[in-house]
């Protein structure tokens, strides 16, 4: 007799070993997060150069492509050089090693130039910091002079506090300093050995990098071929066309923030540079640094650097303070809107939520790209309400849902308009009032 199987009772077996599978892997995550946790953290430690290769050609991907479609493509057109595949291969290559070199002269030029200026003002602020403290000092004690309540003001709160500051200085600070001083050996140590281990990533990043460069196209056109092998042709078609859209959206914007950010520490650099404030090279760095931050970045590199050049001289840091305004008035207004346009559509809530959410788990990292990668989460969010609305027959258009009070068989039912002194406005005042 034949053995047969019943594929009733097969497609039981599989959902049940599937949701007993499910359950297992469920428990694990939920009390075993910390082993995943440091799996992953592994994972990610041996894979850095990959990343660090990813990242660098993904960054240097459009001055690749402005090279070949802007400079040696309309010069072997002008030349009578015939663009073969050998040909297109060979520019490649030179475009890829023209841009890599570029960088790194930049980093070299960082290096060289501005790393060691940069640890000479440290020094020069560690060297005078009693002098600026002095001066600040000085200069706190002409404006109580002039304001007596202010003084007596400020005498109160320090010694209403005194005691817990005494308190806090020899049972908590103290203390602490021993282990202070023995933890520095260990995290010089460390540290060293993590500039040679970033140092060997980013060499190994920029070979990696230079292999993506040149079959860019070859890996894009692997990844469609697999998208259109697991999805139907409708759902590919909009995984590709979705994959297109975050590339536009997050690589122009961190394109366009680097750029313009670069700009803005160097226009702050001359600006400084004129005005004569002091440490115009560190604080430029800062400026530049944070800039790439939206919405917060400036007041985070605004407010340290301010504090550092009111201790040299109180004057001066007023003058910055206008100097820096009226910088970012121009990064805002004028150079950020010609560089990034509209890339995220985002309003100005949803860019202080994104920042302030990817800035509390990621940190740095987390507020410069968090803007971008929320943008496309809600590209996405807002595609699949809009289809959904479709699928109804609802207006996708957010005006009409403004005095919504209810929908009726698609008929879109209007709050009652508000009463003005116990009385309905009549249509004729509510329109009145809308052109007004």
């Amino acid at each position: 007799m034949k053995f047969r199987i019943d594929k009733k009772y097969l497609a039981w077996g599989l959902t049940a070993f599937c949701v007993a599978a499910a359950s297992m892997l469920f428990y694990y995550l939920l009390f075993h997060m910390g082993n995943i946790k440091s799996a992953f953290g592994a994972a990610v430690k041996i894979c850095m150069p990959i990343i660090d290769g990813l990242v660098i050609a993904y960054l240097l991907s459009p001055v690749v492509n402005y090279l070949e479609h802007h400079v040696f493509f309309p010069l072997c057109k002008k030349t009578n050089i015939r663009l073969s595949i050998k040909n297109k291969r060979r520019i490649r290559l030179g475009t890829s090693l023209i841009t890599l070199c570029l960088m790194l002269l930049l980093v070299y030029w960082f290096c060289v130039m501005i790393i060691p200026q940069l640890i000479e003002s440290i020094q020069n602020i560690i060297l005078q910091l009693p002098t600026y403290i002095n001066n600040l000092s000085s200069w706190l004690e002409g404006i109580f002079e002039q304001n007596k309540e202010l003084s007596v003001f400020v005498n109160n709160i320090i010694v209403q506090y005194s005691g817990q500051i005494e308190e806090v200085t020899t049972n908590k600070l103290i203390p602490q300093l021993n282990e202070i001083v023995q933890s520095i050996s260990s995290t010089v140590f460390s540290s060293v050995l993590n500039v040679l281990l970033m140092a060997w990533n980013f060499f190994i990043g920029l070979i990696i990098a230079l292999y993506l460069l040149l079959s860019k196209e070859l890996f894009a056109g692997q990844g469609k071929k697999i998208i259109y092998a697991l999805f139907e042709e409708s759902s590919a078609n909009a995984a590709i066309k979705n994959i297109r859209f975050v590339n536009s959206t997050f690589g122009g914007f961190i394109s366009g923030k680097i750029v313009d950010s670069l700009i803005i520490g160097m226009l702050c650099f001359i600006g400084m540079t004129l005005l004569n404030l002091p440490y115009p090279l560190l604080i430029s760095v800062i400026i530049g640094v944070t800039n790439i931050i939206p919405f917060f970045g400036p007041f985070i590199g605004a407010i340290p650097s301010t504090i550092l050049i009111l201790m040299v001289n109180p004057l001066q840091a007023l003058y910055f303070l206008i100097f820096v305004f009226v910088l970012q008035q121009f990064d805002g207004n004028i150079l950020g809107p010609k560089i990034l346009g509209d890339k995220t559509g985002l309003s100005s809530f949803w860019v202080i939520f994104a920042i302030t959410l990817f800035g509390g788990y990621w940190g740095f990292l987390g507020m410069a790209i968090g803007v971008p990668v929320f943008a496309v989460l809600y590209a996405a969010w807002k595609a699949f309400i809009n289809r959904s609305l479709n699928k109804k027959g609802l207006s996708t258009d957010t005006q009409e849902y403004l005095n919504l009070s209810e929908i009726k068989n698609n008929e879109y039912i209007e709050l009652p308009p508000p009463k003005v002194n116990g009385f309905k406005k009549s249509k004729k005042e509510k329109t009145k009032d809308v052109e007004e």
